[in-house]
């Protein structure tokens, strides 16, 4: 009914033709997704030691400026993007590089008509049956 699984270590490409910087991650072999399915992206963030996954998009307000990570997908890979309102060259490391992201796949319909709030990471896992212990955890470095 859903899949899941975690990338670390997820460094950002500067694209200077866009202004923008981008990951594309393969999706792996044994996550089978359909054209019709929908993938929840969420960005691991570590406040105060406690982990917590937050659904992008997602906006960050800087001094400089404004920054957003935003996706795309298709069945065999996610574009993860960071866009934003100013140059972006100059963007810190700590937002480009060595990210880790999970990606569940859902049926499209599962996202829209479940009645589970996607931006909760855990209600979706709760609501998917699907423990911590079952995540693949795949190191890009």
């Amino acid at each position: 009914f859903g899949q899941t699984f975690e990338i670390e270590n997820i460094d950002f490409g500067y694209l200077p033709e866009t202004g923008t910087y981008n990951a594309i991650i393969d999706i792996p072999a044994e996550i089978e997704v359909l054209e019709s399915d929908a993938i929840l992206v969420y960005r691991l963030e570590i406040n105060d030691g406690i982990e917590t996954w937050s659904l992008i998009p997602q906006n960050f307000f800087l001094e400089q400026g404004t920054i957003q990570y935003v996706y795309n997908h298709t069945a065999t890979d996610v574009e993860l993007i960071i866009d934003g309102n100013f140059d972006l060259s100059t963007l810190s490391p700590d937002f480009t590089q060595d990210q880790v992201f999970r990606f569940v796949v859902v049926p499209s319909d599962f996202a829209t008509t479940s009645g589970v709030d996607v931006s909760n990471y855990e209600a979706v896992m709760s609501a998917l049956d699907i423990q911590e212990s079952e995540i693949p955890q795949l190191d890009l470095k």
